[in-house]
C-alpha cells in the first residue's frame, strides 16, 4: 500500500514544508554574516585615490598644483593617511592634483629615481608651473595635509612641518661641487 504524498512527507526526517524553511533560515543567516562581515565594501580610500588617480604628466601640465605621493599598497601609514587625502582631494578637485604612484609598480621606477623615493609615504609638491617646489617624508594628519594643500593652491610658502620643505637648487655633482656629502641612495621599500 502506497500512502499519500504529504502522509510519505510526514513518514520523513525533514518534510518539504521543513526543508524549506530550513532553506530560508540558511539564506538568512548567510545574509546576515555577510553583513556583519562587511558585505560589499566600497574599495577603501587608497585604492580609490588611486583609481582616479589622473596621469602624472597631465597633472603636471594641467596649470594646477599637483601632490604626487608614492605609496605601496602594503604600507600602513600610507593606508592610515588614506582617508584624509581622499577627503581633501574629493573637497578639493578642480583646484589641486593628487597623483598616486605604487613603488611596487616597475612603470615608476624612472619617477622613483628622478624623485629620489627612499621611504614611503613621500608626497612630491608641485607648483601650477609643473615645478617641483618641496617635498613631504612620512606620514601626515588631515590638519597638515589640509595645510599644505592650502598653500600649494594659495601659492604661500609651505608649512613649518618636520619632514616638509622646498627643494634646494642643489643637486648631485652640484652638491659635491659645493662641498656637501651626496645623500645615500636606498630603495623606497628599504625603510633603511
Amino acid at each position: 500500500m502506497t500512502l499519500p504524498n504529504h502522509a510519505a512527507e510526514e513518514g520523513s526526517p525533514l518534510g518539504r514544508r521543513e526543508r524549506m524553511i530550513l532553506a530560508a533560515l540558511a539564506a538568512a543567516l548567510a545574509l546576515l554574516l555577510f553583513g556583519l562581515r562587511g558585505g560589499l565594501q566600497p574599495q577603501a580610500p587608497l585604492e580609490q585615490l588611486a583609481r582616479r588617480s589622473p596621469e602624472l604628466p597631465f597633472a603636471l601640465a594641467s596649470g594646477r598644483p599637483t601632490i604626487v605621493e608614492f605609496y605601496a599598497d602594503w604600507c600602513e601609514a600610507c593606508r592610515s593617511m588614506a582617508p584624509a587625502m581622499a577627503a581633501l582631494e574629493s573637497e578639493h578637485r578642480g583646484d589641486l592634483n593628487v597623483v598616486l604612484l605604487n613603488v611596487d609598480n616597475p612603470r615608476w621606477s624612472p619617477e622613483i629615481d628622478r624623485y629620489s623615493v627612499n621611504g614611503i609615504p613621500q608626497l612630491e609638491l608641485f607648483d601650477r608651473g609643473g615645478r617641483s617646489i618641496g617635498r613631504s617624508l612620512g606620514a601626515r594628519s588631515r590638519p597638515e595635509l589640509a595645510t599644505i594643500m592650502t598653500a600649494l593652491i594659495e601659492e604661500t610658502p609651505l608649512p613649518l612641518l618636520a619632514g616638509v620643505g622646498s627643494l634646494s637648487p642643489l643637486t648631485g655633482g652640484e652638491a659635491l661641487a659645493a662641498g656637501q656629502a651626496a645623500p645615500a641612495q636606498t630603495g623606497p621599500r628599504s625603510h633603511g
